[in-house]
Order: structure tokens, then sequence, then C-alpha cells
């Protein structure tokens, strides 16, 4: 099959029209397989504690990696109308979200260009929560910073390479303090992740 690797982390922490967050996630990533086929690799759910800190309950996330001819606005526009069908409402930053599907990189590209992507890769933790691009940044500029993302993208897309910094997943989520990573926990097949 042809066409570029592409990786999206899901998330929900907030009841929608699907109830449980589990099951936003799992119609998330029921609708990327039907959108992207049969061959969309699918890590585990993980239950993560909220980011930032007390913006509401802990979130359950999961990973995805498909391969796609899709280019990258296009595959955003599809993640977005996926929120859409699950209730999802862009009103507070970084706040509770009933579906989450955040789009972390496809294959080498790198939007707008290098510099750029690098200026807000590296953007002070306090500048984070207020400033955001107008235009899609690739790879995600906070990819290498969250555990919560690399910890289900790491069962998917290990080998995968960033092309800026030259660190696979597994190397980024291995740079990660150890509590972050220790903080990120398959779910047991008995919880609801309400």
């Amino acid at each position: 099959m042809s066409g570029d690797i592409a990786l999206v982390s899901l998330g929900s922490n907030a009841s929608g029209v699907h109830n449980a967050p589990t099951s936003s996630v799992l119609f998330g990533r029921l609708h990327l397989v039907s959108l992207f086929g049969d061959g969309a690799r699918c890590s585990r759910l993980f239950k993560t504690p909220a980011f930032p800190p007390g913006i509401g309950p802990d979130f359950i996330n999961a990973a995805m990696a498909v391969r796609t001819t899709l280019d990258p606005d296009a595959i955003l526009a599809e993640l977005h109308a996926i929120e859409h069908k699950a209730a999802r409402e862009r009103s507070v930053r970084w706040g509770p979200r009933t579906l989450d599907l955040d789009l972390l990189g496809v294959g080498e590209c790198v939007l707008p260009d290098r510099a750029t992507q690098t200026l807000w890769r590296g953007l002070a933790p306090e500048d984070q929560r207020h400033r955001w691009p107008e235009d899609l940044i690739l790879p995600h500029p906070r990819l290498q910073d969250r555990a919560f993302v690399l910890v289900p993208l790491a069962e998917v897309a290990p080998d995968w390479v960033h092309p800026v910094t030259g660190l696979t997943v597994v190397q980024m989520r291995d740079a990660l303090p150890p509590a972050d990573v220790a903080g990120i926990v398959p779910l047991d097949a008995g919880e609801d992740g309400a």
C-alpha cells in the first residue's frame, strides 16, 4: 500500500454523546479505521493524568498509525469532522474534551518549515497555554514532551523518526522523566474509563 504513515493521538476526559471517555476514544478509533482501512494500527487504551493538571478528570488516551495518500490538511479536516460527530467543543484551551484527535506527524513532513516547527517546539511551557499557531505545525510541536502521547504511540510506531530532531518515538519516550511514563497506565479489561 502506498502513502505516508500518519500518526494520530486520541483522547477523551469528558462524557458526551458516547457517555464514557472510553467509548468516545473507541468511537474515534472505529471512524479512523473506517477512513484509513484495516491496515491501521491501534494501541491499547491508557488511563492518563489530566494535562495540564487540574483541568478535569483523567484522560483515556490511545494512538494510531495509518497509511494514507491524503495531504496533512485533508487528514486534519477528517479528524475535525470525527471530533464534531463526537460533540467536541473548542471553547477552552486544554479544557475537558469529549474527543481529541491530534495529528502528530505525517511521514517525513515538516510544516510549515523547519524553522517554524523548531520555534513552536521550543516554546516555553508558560507560553504554551496562551499561544498557539494559526497553521498546522508538523510534527506536533509538543510531541516529544508528552508521555500520554508517546507511551501509546510506541506501541504502533516505535521506530518512526522525528524529521527535525532525528529521534525515534521510543527515544523520545525514554527521554521523559520516569514518573511521567509510569503515570500512563493501560486500561484493565474491566475498567469503563468514566
